[in-house]
């Protein structure tokens, strides 16, 4: 069996060999329990590896007697029957006994093995969506979704390398050199186990040198695929700039760098593989020698000599195996560890200890909504909202205008607790909704973002989201209220029509109405419009702004609007500027103050927009 080289990461740059074995056995300690949920399976299997090397030791022993017995005179009847029916017959129930006990053994481990896997993967999954906000606008979705795959996959590599490699090679070494010192003279077992110590010692040395070569591969192998992942993402703006040949060339850049770390990775794996080679062949080479001194010498018959060959060959291959082995094993715990330190990334928005659903009493359409001196920073060194505070009366309507970067959409964030805030607190029916679980919140809020963004699954699956398990009916009426069920009709595949990745088979405005309906379809007791209409014509925003003011309609509604036309019937309406509240009041009482919103309103009739030098809204650019 031939070595196979991989690109998986192994020791850090500069990383002890102690340190790394810490690191790997707490990696190991870490995966045990998932394997210990199936212990009487484990058990079983452990079973089956012992009887299938026994029997697999007991094949030579076979093969020495088999030898033996052909001594036989011509004519002798045991030369009929004893050795073809016996001895023949055993040495195949032994061979098939070996095949038939790995089988068993890997059948009666499968649903061990791929339970495992089903179980760190789906929390894997679950914690990423548990993670922040921030880290979602920090990763790099290409190199992440490549961290989890390897990870996925050592797994499997894990449990069959560690459980069922290793010790099944050391109950079998373990036999043949306690049945070639018994059998014979202590020497066979001294050149045995002085071939595999040379044996181990080389692998390890090479492979510890090789581990540098494999972890810079690794890293090449991320970054080349974060960079096309993030290219196709972006393919439209390639276009837009005419730079597929730029991209193709940083693309190329990348792979020519992990060309070179590979042939470098090779010509190691060639000398890793040559060196075993020798090893090996000087081991048989001493064994065979004295195997066929002791026939010439009268102390061995020529069937010990087979035996011994075929012992020799049955431990060559374990023993080459020991260095895939080793090289998997450690290349597998450095890719479950990278895993798992995604499971160790910190909930930096997370439920408190004993956190309570949010309690929206008997009338759930009855909820306030209070920001009391919030203030609030992505990046300590900028503050984006300071000493925040107003009130969403229950049932009432209440926008924010301003220019951007004021700090409209952070509110949105904030209220949804996708960050917390770090003076004052957000309210919902007079609760801190610091102090209630994320689900409880979430269930209760329904948001029109101004960046819609949709699965790539069909038009209906992707309205139905707001409420799983709605009906078609029901999905149709939420359609028909966003202004969009007479567009989807009228395409060929209905509401099975494909909206592509991200959804841009639609056009923005198409994709905005999808957002409406999958809201109202929710229909929760508070409603978030974060520029619901910003992609609309007119016609179309006039006539869904007409369904957004009914869908209110008895609602805690927060509307962060950019057009002011959208906004006159609030109830109240807050001119945000620089995170700061510098006018409140309704339409006509701020046009009469003569005010920032007053001059905002006059530029936007007269077809202007106000002129804002101020930094974007986000909390993903620092100052």
């Amino acid at each position: 069996m031939r070595s196979h080289s991989s690109s998986a990461v192994a020791l850090p740059a500069g990383a002890s060999l102690s340190t790394a074995s810490r690191s790997d056995w707490t990696t190991l300690k870490r995966l045990l329990p998932y394997l210990w949920e199936y212990k009487w399976r484990v058990m079983l299997a452990l079973a089956f590896m012992v009887g299938a090397k026994l029997s697999n030791v007991g094949v030579p022993l076979l093969l020495k007697e088999l030898v033996d017995r052909m001594g036989i005179r011509p004519g002798d009847p045991a030369a009929l029957w004893v050795v073809p029916a016996g001895l023949l017959l055993a040495y195949g129930a032994l061979r098939f006994l070996t095949s038939f006990f790995t089988e068993l053994r890997e059948l009666v481990f499968a649903k061990a093995t791929e339970g495992a896997v089903r179980s760190i993967t789906l929390q894997v999954f679950r914690h990423l969506h548990a993670l922040s906000l921030r880290f979602h606008l920090e990763r790099q979705t290409g190199g992440m979704t490549r961290d989890i795959e390897r990870g996925t996959r050592a797994i499997n590599s894990l449990i069959s390398y560690s459980i069922y490699s290793i010790l099944p090679t050391l109950v079998e070494v373990s036999l043949v050199l306690t049945l070639l010192a018994v059998k014979f003279d202590l020497w066979f077992a001294w050149i045995t186990i002085g071939a595999l110590a040379a044996y181990i010692a080389f692998t390890v040395s090479i492979t510890e040198w090789r581990t540098q070569l494999r972890r810079r591969m690794n890293e090449l192998d991320t970054v080349a695929h974060s960079r096309a992942i993030d290219s196709l993402l972006n393919y439209e703006t390639v276009k837009y700039f005419n730079n597929e040949a730029f991209e193709a060339r940083r693309y190329d850049e990348n792979l020519e760098d992990y060309r070179r770390a590979a042939i470098k990775s090779q010509a190691t794996l060639s000398l890793l593989n040559t060196g075993q080679q020798l090893i090996i062949a000087c081991a048989l080479v001493a064994m065979l020698w004295r195997a066929t001194q002791g026939v010439m010498d009268g102390r061995m018959t020529l069937g010990d000599l087979v035996m011994i060959n075929a012992f020799m060959i049955q431990l060559y291959i374990p023993l080459n195996f020991l260095g895939v082995l080793y090289r998997e094993i450690k290349q597998s715990l450095t890719d479950l560890d990278k895993m798992f330190k995604l499971l160790d990334r910190p909930c930096e928005v997370a439920d408190a200890p004993g956190a309570s659903a949010l309690n929206l009493g008997a009338q759930e359409n009855q909820v306030s909504v209070r920001f009391e001196q919030v203030n609030f920073a992505y990046d300590p060194a900028r503050t984006i909202l300071h000493d925040v505070s107003f009130d969403i009366p229950a049932g009432k309507t209440v926008a924010v205008v301003g220019p951007s970067g004021s700090g409209k959409s952070t509110l949105a964030r904030l209220l949804y607790r996708f960050y917390d805030v770090q003076e004052g607190q957000v309210l919902i029916a007079g609760q801190d909704i610091r102090q209630v679980t994320q689900d409880s919140l979430r269930r209760a809020i329904g948001i029109v973002p101004q960046d819609t963004v949709l699965f790539n699954d069909t038009v209906e699956y992707n309205i139905a989201y707001g409420r799983p398990g709605a009906s078609r009916l029901e999905v149709e009426a939420a359609a028909r209220a966003a202004h969009i069920h007479d567009f989807i009709a009228a395409t060929p595949q209905g509401y099975a029509t494909m909206v592509g990745e991200r959804g841009l088979k639609l056009s923005g405005g198409e994709k905005q109405r999808v957002a409406i309906a999958r809201t109202l379809l929710k229909n929760p007791p508070i409603l978030i419009f974060d520029e619901a209409t910003s992609a609309l014509d007119s016609a179309n925003e006039r006539a869904i702004q007409a369904e957004l003011e009914s869908a209110a309609q008895g609602k805690t509604t927060l509307v962060i609007a950019h057009r002011l036309s959208t906004v006159v019937h609030a109830h109240q309406i807050l001119v945000l500027q620089q995170g700061r509240i510098v006018e409140r009041g309704r339409h006509d009482e701020l046009l009469a103050a003569g005010g920032a919103y007053a001059r905002m309103w006059a530029l936007q009739q007269r077809g202007q927009e106000p002129v804002v030098a101020e930094e974007k809204d986000s909390g993903t650019i620092a100052p």
